[in-house]
């Protein structure tokens, strides 16, 4: 029989929490019975059932044991070692590898008590163990972020598993495309398009373009905005290779006279995957098919992996706070939009807001948002969705694209009325973007009333770290935009060098922004219908960095070299 609450005599850390007053002895005594039952630390059982604050446990466990508290929010999921420990014993203890120093391992554990997880980890490591205290709410946040950062990559996987890929198509289901599989479904096939997938991952590709010509097939990837050639099957294989895209992605590979639009997920461990927006495209000679690699994971790198200035940052944050107001971002396809509106509604998505996006289609999936695809052929566009949205008792709205006077008038009206609206439309810059909605035939009164922030942005890709110093005279300088103050105050410039690592002397991109607030004398032009050039000179006067300046930043701070910030920025 299980022990009686009353016949439990209270020690250690159960009695110390009693006395510091974080629970009730009645409490304390089931707490305590129920995590024995359950073979887990009485801290883990207590913050699992929220029936004390994590972080005020830990500071009692430490005035207990005497030892400090650390805290984890000074460390990433990518500063940790990775695979000392492991993934069964961090799960099973709530034991996290924080540091090594020569043989001894530094852990990360909650309970103090709980040294036979310090004992199985020594075992399994053969290091020395020494356990350091820290919040278990923030533990086990840092476990999931930890394992997931560092499970099984796309440059991990073997090519030999090319044919046993876990793939997923679209929502709809095509009999057609089941009955048909069995005539593409052959091992060379599947092994090659499942390749140029992974391929395209490992190397941190943006898009894939299968092209068939007259005589020629080629395939290509986007990486870091540049196009580059990857492969070039016999043009005997295009029917096929399009054929098994298609019945990846649920498509109709007997319909090969219209575009279809379709969607692929590869599964590549059980919580990560990568999404496929696929596109068909019937051309002279052929189908061509362009498939956009959606990350999920980078809607949540955090704002400040997105390369704005700080105070861009803060603006676009004190934007986010308001309980109503439109923002706009701006740029053309390819710019990271949708990053940037993604990273702002994964700040807002708290439990106590109602948020609904309507996109075309939904790029990512996050938990905790209301995502619609707009489908024009059965009637619901991005008007028609804001109207139910209206609703459905809102506070954040996500509107994919402004494209119409009508989508735009909801917007304003959402925003006007106790609602805060993100959306994006295509213009060059900020001040366009205003005069672009009153072009539309939106009232001058309601942009200055409703837009609170534009940002407009391009990414240029990054300097790898094989870059080298690149000599530049002054007056070149000057003639592409630099201040005297800057050229006077000194720095360096670097230029792509090249290396095993990088593609070109770039790896990876950085975002360049234009990032204006929509202050009183600003809403006064908007008012008086002044044009993108004087309200443009207007955000200049009040201190707004223009996209040519921001980029100049990234040049000056070595992120990017002139020659990029030329060739995303330069008028």
């Amino acid at each position: 029989m299980p022990p009686s609450n009353q016949n439990v005599t209270l020690t250690g850390l159960a009695r110390r929490f009693v006395e510091d007053g974080l629970l009730e002895e009645a409490a304390a005594r089931d707490a305590f019975i129920q995590a024995s039952n359950n073979k887990i630390p009485l801290i883990t059982y207590l913050v699992q059932n929220n029936l004390a604050d994590s972080r005020g446990l830990a500071f009692s466990a430490a005035m207990e044991f005497g030892v400090s508290v650390l805290d984890l929010n000074s460390f990433s999921p990518e500063m940790l070692p990775e695979k000392i420990v492991d993934e069964k014993l961090v799960r099973k203890h709530n034991a996290l590898p924080l540091y090594k120093r020569g043989k001894r391992l530094f852990i990360a554990v909650s309970d103090p008590t709980n040294i036979q997880a310090l004992d199985e980890i020594k075992f399994n490591t053969g290091l020395s163990t020494d356990a350091i205290l820290v919040d278990d709410a923030k533990l086990r946040e840092m476990i999931d972020r930890y394992l997931e950062s560092h499970e099984t990559s796309m440059g991990d996987l073997e090519d030999s598993d090319l044919e046993d890929i876990d793939i997923e198509g679209g929502e709809e289901d095509n009999d057609d495309a089941a009955v048909a599989a069995s005539d593409v479904d052959d091992a060379p096939i599947v092994k090659y398009v499942n390749k140029v997938l992974l391929d395209a991952i490992r190397g941190g590709a943006s898009d894939i373009h299968f092209e068939p010509y007259e005589k020629v097939y080629r395939v290509r990837t986007r990486t870091d905005g540049i196009l580059k050639e990857v492969s070039k099957p016999s043009i005997k294989l295009a029917p096929k290779i399009a054929a098994r895209v298609k019945i990846m992605a649920q498509l109709d590979i007997s319909e090969r006279r219209v575009p279809q639009d379709g969607r692929i997920k590869m599964k590549l461990s059980k919580t990560k995957a990568i999404d496929f927006r696929v596109n068909t495209l019937p051309t002279l000679w052929g189908e061509k098919i362009v498939l956009r690699i959606l990350d999920p994971s980078s809607a949540k790198l955090g704002i400040d992996a997105l390369g704005y200035e700080d105070e861009q940052k803060q603006m676009y944050m004190e934007a986010l706070e308001q309980p109503q107001g439109m923002i706009l971002v701006t740029g053309p396809t390819g710019s990271g939009k949708t990053v940037s509106l993604y990273t702002g509604l994964n700040i807002l998505n708290t439990q106590e807001r109602n948020i609904s996006t309507a996109e075309d289609p939904a790029e990512i999936n996050l938990e905790g948002i209301n995502q619609v695809n707009v489908n024009n052929k059965v009637g619901l566009g991005f008007a028609e969705a804001l109207r139910a949205f209206l609703r459905q008792d809102p506070d954040v709205i996500m509107v994919g694209e402004i494209r119409d006077l009508e989508t735009a008038n909801i917007a304003i009206k959402a925003a006007q009325t106790g609602h805060l609206v993100l959306s994006t439309l295509h213009t060059n810059s900020a001040p366009e973007t205003l005069t672009r909605m009153m072009n539309m035939g939106v009232p001058a009164f309601n942009i200055a009333t409703s837009v609170s922030l534009i940002i407009a942005q391009r990414l240029a890709r990054r300097l790898c770290s094989c870059k080298e110093p690149a000599d530049v005279p002054k007056d070149v300088l000057l003639k592409e935009g630099f201040t005297e103050q800057q050229i006077e105050t000194g720095f360096t410039l670097y230029r792509p060098k090249g290396c095993d690592k990088c593609n070109g002397g770039y790896k990876g991109r950085v975002g360049i922004y234009e990032v204006v607030k929509v202050t009183e004398n600003l809403a006064n032009m908007i008012m008086e219908e002044a044009s993108s050039i004087k309200i443009a000179k207007q955000a200049q006067a009040e201190g707004f960095a223009n996209l040519r300046q921001s980029g100049l930043k990234k040049v000056i701070d070595g992120m990017t070299s002139l020659e990029e910030a030329n060739r995303v920025t330069k008028d």
